[in-house]
């Protein structure tokens, strides 16, 4: 399942009803990273703030040392799944529990909901049905509700990189494959263009939960972005070296907003 065709840019005028008065912490709840992180991107847009786990049992941790709004919680997980988080949760806390599950049967909605979910959307779904049951379940619950923020492109020498869809497009539009480590490492560039970031500073902004990481990785991943946007990567323009320093992107980078 290609999640990223399912997370289309949302303008302002789909989300005219949100408040901003305070940010809306979010549990996401997936074992899939291929669903979970674009996910996370696309809700973070919108004016959330979202926590990531992978499992029920990190769920547990993160929920342990800190309060959410509101959880996004995957039903097939390994280990514990989603169904005894739920009733963990219902029996624990007061939290507002939304099912994002393949599991569509009328017989597991209702199980779903009996143990206590507030919704239950099934994959593989449109994000603004999404975004729009969340709101209508913080309602019910209270909470605020965040404003909605418009999809934002990075256009730098030409190139174009969509961080909703993780796309990257050179000057000829054509589609450049990136790992998720590049895609992080050049968001890291795009953010702070102009700026020397040296390797620490760099770990701390990609490295995720990727406790592997080390200094080398940087280099390494560096090697492999600039073999794909820089017209010669032996005597790269774009990301350059700073000689006991670290590294910069000597480009200007201009923000724009997505169309749909």
């Amino acid at each position: 399942m290609d999640v990223t065709t399912m997370l289309e840019p949302v303008r302002q005028s789909d989300m005219s009803d949100g408040m901003s008065e305070a940010a809306t912490e979010i549990l996401l709840v997936d074992d899939e990273a291929a669903l979970r992180e674009p996910l996370a991107d696309y809700l973070a847009r919108q004016g959330f703030v979202v926590t990531q786990a992978a499992s029920a049992a990190e769920a547990r941790g993160r929920i342990a040392s800190a309060h959410y709004d509101l959880v996004l919680l995957d039903i097939m997980m390994p280990g514990e799944d989603g169904l005894s988080l739920c009733r963990h949760l219902a029996e624990t806390r007061r939290m507002p529990v939304i099912f994002i599950t393949a599991k569509g049967e009328s017989t597991d909605r209702i199980v779903g909901l009996e143990i206590g979910g507030d919704d239950y959307v099934v994959k593989p779904f449109d994000p603004r049905e999404l975004v729009a049951r969340i709101r209508s379940v913080l309602r019910r619950s209270g909470r605020v509700i965040p404003e909605a923020v418009e999809a934002t492109l990075y256009e730098f020498e030409s190139w174009r990189l969509d961080p909703l869809k993780r796309r990257l497009t050179d000057p000829e539009g054509v589609v450049v494959p990136i790992s998720s480590a590049e895609f992080r490492l050049l968001m890291a560039f795009l953010d702070h263009p102009r700026q020397v970031l040296d390797r620490d500073r760099l770990l701390d902004m990609v490295q995720g939960r990727e406790a592997h990481l080390f200094d080398r990785a940087v280099d390494n991943q560096i090697s492999r972005l600039r073999r794909k946007i820089e017209i010669d990567s032996r005597n790269p323009q774009l990301i350059q070296t700073v000689w006991g320093g670290g590294y910069m992107l000597a480009a200007e980078v201009r923000k724009i907003v997505a169309k749909d």
